[in-house]
């Protein structure tokens, strides 16, 4: 059986899902002092966001969808990280194909990944006696609570799974239930990030997410229109602080699982709205469209746990992490856009 602590100077992590949006920043945050083994099938990420590591000496990309069973120790490519002698030390699970504009296509694949997919992904765990750390979601929580508008760890993860967006939201619960069933049998150190509302460079920028949407609209000179009603919050997370709490999470002793990890700071939706047409210097206006098929407005992260255990908490100005979505969006919207992105 492979070792469970790294033979030589540097660890093995394999990251699912790894050329996603947060999961190629983690990648980059990553391969500064470890061996890197991004796994992806580019559903519904991109290669664009891995292209500058692939020259890495410490990176190596597979392409594999995790529904099929895999063996690390098959992949010749990888026997210059020596891992059939040292294993993988730590697996940073994030793999979930997940489109907004096209939900309807991936929802088999959603229910497969967070189900078999998770099987196969504990099952190298096992194999390897690696950590391995869950990249769930704030959906789990339901929409807010008037009377409760923070979420901590604690809370019941009360919603309804009979719904269009259930394959999802049910999926990411299925997921933590094997988790620790795993952890319950097999002993494998379980990290589970309830990860809230993220925002930041490589975000899909045509696929219908809220803030990729009003930047478009801005830098075309259209009027950002809003689903919202005029008074709606919002809590934003830059992808580097997300990816420093996982990071952190990663490391924390076994007796820590669930952690949330998001902004708890909101603000007004319209505010958003102004900072990004000031920042792209736009003619936009603001248009709220209120309809009735919005969901109700996220609950935010109670971090109070992380804090305390981690010593985390976001740093990222949402000015800064605006501004920093915007010079990605200026210098990639005509690639990604001809590509369909």
């Amino acid at each position: 059986m492979p070792a469970s602590r790294p033979l030589f100077n540097k660890k093995n992590i394999l990251v699912t899902g790894g050329a996603g949006f947060i999961g190629s920043h983690l990648c980059d945050a990553l391969v500064k002092d470890n061996h890197v083994i991004c796994l992806d099938n580019f559903s519904t990420s991109s290669v664009a966001n891995v292209e500058h590591l692939l020259q890495n000496p410490n990176f190596e990309f597979i392409n594999h969808d995790i529904v099929q069973p895999f063996d690390l120790n098959d992949y010749p490519e990888l026997d210059r990280f020596k891992v059939k002698f040292q294993g993988i030390q730590e697996i940073y699970h994030l793999a979930c194909p997940i489109s907004k504009r096209h939900f309807e296509d991936f929802k088999i694949a959603m229910v497969l990944t967070n189900s078999i997919g998770m099987k196969n992904v504990l099952d190298v765990a096992v194999s390897n006696q690696a950590k391995i750390l869950f990249a769930s979601s704030s959906s789990l929580y339901g929409p807010r609570r008037a009377d409760h508008p923070y979420v901590s760890e604690s809370d019941p993860c009360v919603l309804d799974h009979l719904t269009p967006h259930g394959s999802y939201d049910e999926g990411k619960r299925f997921g933590e239930s094997v988790l620790y069933t795993y952890q319950d049998v097999y002993h494998v150190d379980v990290k589970i990030a309830r990860v809230f509302r993220t925002y930041g460079p490589r975000m899909k920028l045509f696929d219908g997410n809220l803030l990729p949407d009003m930047i478009n609209n801005a830098l075309d000179g259209k009027d950002i229109e809003l689903s919202f009603p005029e008074d709606a919050r919002i809590g934003l997370c830059y992808v580097s602080d997300i990816v420093d709490g996982l990071v952190r999470h990663m490391n924390s002793s076994i007796d820590v699982t669930v952690l949330n990890l998001g902004s708890d700071q909101e603000q007004y939706l319209s505010s958003v709205a102004g900072q990004i047409i000031k920042l792209t210097d736009s003619v936009s206006r603001v248009r709220f469209e209120p309809t009735t098929n919005v969901y109700g407005e996220a609950g935010l992260p109670d971090i109070g746990k992380a804090r305390q255990v981690l010593g985390w908490l976001p740093l990222v100005r949402t000015e800064d992490g605006l501004r920093r979505m915007i010079e990605y969006a200026r210098s990639h919207r005509q690639l990604t856009h001809s590509f369909g992105s």
